[in-house]
């Protein structure tokens, strides 16, 4: 494992308010903690900026509510932290769904934005 408590923060930090955006079914708060850049992978087709990832945000169900864990961090620049966790999406309709997430945490200013975001499903 190579994580250290330093960027676990930084990711937790940014991932506790979009899981805040996820389960209160916020979609624009969700989308304003990415970049305005950001490629974003959920799973549907891809989209480049916040416009795409409000939308696919306010296309999910109500109800629908995120908790992850992270697996491993790397720090691949001053500005940049890579995270790679497991999620677990859960809704009030069917059964929960387990995927895997990577994501780029960037810094911009004095803030931490998500510039990268990849779901997987390994079944």
């Amino acid at each position: 494992m190579n994580s250290t408590p330093a960027r676990e923060a930084i990711l937790h930090d940014v991932l506790e308010r979009w899981k805040a955006a996820v389960d209160a079914h916020e979609p624009q708060q969700a989308a304003a903690l990415f970049t305005e850049d950001a490629i974003f992978q959920g799973l549907h087709p891809y989209s480049v900026g916040r416009q795409g990832v409000a939308d696919y945000y306010g296309a999910q169900p109500l109800g629908m509510t995120a908790g992850y864990r992270i697996l491993e961090t790397r720090q691949l620049a001053d500005d940049l932290v890579l995270g790679y966790l497991a999620v677990d999406f859960s809704f009030t309709d069917r059964p929960t769904l387990a995927v895997t997430l990577g994501v780029l945490v960037r810094r911009v200013g004095d803030a931490w934005y998500l510039g990268h975001y990849q779901v997987s499903r390994l079944d």
